[in-house]
């Protein structure tokens, strides 16, 4: 089946509303990625990440992928130029607009799936606000989360994705190599500065900080060990991950309840 939102008729999506069809909203950035990538990088692999998923789900149950949300929260980016950045309310008022389409229209499973680190708090309070108010199982999750124990596997010089990293370019590398400048590569390398982590040891404390106070040019990792093939397996173990949530009935299908406030919300929404 086709699986892009933008590709398909009203009458096409209609039918799928009525068959219950999965709705994966990609949602990323546009920002600095050091000397070497382009500011695409977050847009760019949500949505093929999203569009491989969706491929794969649809076998199993329909599924739908709306175009990629360009632009989240990104202020931490401002510092190094290049970066088009939205504060929370705004980033709210999209998404509640998106999802509010989709309930309007028959859809109820839908998924936030998310290509950029600034965005993920945000995006567990928005799902927070949404769901009980749409009453609408809509979920989020960010697919180097999700496939965390795959990527680990296949990166040689770090854990998972960091910014404009191994991972990163790999993955760019497979997709669209003429936008990757290698030879800057080598200077790439970070971060520059000590991090939070470093000085407090822990990751439970947050302290906002810009990404020129972390990297004097924009990157954290060592984009030096990437490689096309490397991010070819990326990209299929992240569409893995992703796609083993989709095709989840009991995901989807599980109670989550109303709250009298969520009642009140819902009514509220037109």
């Amino acid at each position: 089946m086709e699986t892009q939102w933008s590709n398909l008729k009203a009458p096409e999506l209609r039918e799928l509303a009525k068959r219950e069809a999965v709705v994966i909203v990609p949602v990323a950035s546009t920002e600095q990625h050091g000397p070497h990538l382009p500011t695409q990088v977050d847009c760019l692999l949500v949505g093929e990440i999203a569009k491989r998923t969706a491929i794969k789900a649809a076998k199993t149950i329909p599924t739908l992928v709306t175009p990629v949300v360009w632009t989240g929260l990104a202020e931490h980016h401002m510092s190094l130029g290049a970066t088009i950045s939205l504060d929370f309310d705004a980033f709210f008022t999209v998404l509640r607009g998106i999802c509010r389409s989709l309930t309007r229209h028959g859809f109820r499973n839908i998924l936030l799936l998310n290509g950029h680190g600034g965005n993920i708090a945000a995006l567990t309070v928005i799902v927070n606000e949404l769901a009980p108010a749409l009453d609408a199982p809509i979920a989020t999750t960010t697919y180097w989360l999700l496939a965390q124990s795959a990527f680990s596997k296949i990166l040689e010089k770090q854990a998972n994705v960091r910014h404009a990293c191994e991972a990163e370019t790999s993955m760019v590398l497979a997709l669209k190599p003429e936008l990757v400048d290698m030879t800057q590569a080598v200077n790439a390398v970070g971060p520059t500065s000590p991090e939070l982590i470093d000085i407090i040891e822990t990751s439970a404390a947050h302290r906002w900080q810009s990404f020129r106070s972390r990297t004097s040019h924009g990157a954290i990792g060592d984009p030096r060990a990437a490689s096309a093939e490397k991010g070819e397996r990326l990209l299929q173990a992240a569409t893995d991950a992703v796609a083993s949530l989709v095709t989840n009935a009991e995901f989807w299908k599980m109670p989550a309840g109303r709250s009298d406030t969520g009642s009140k919300a819902a009514a509220d929404v037109p």
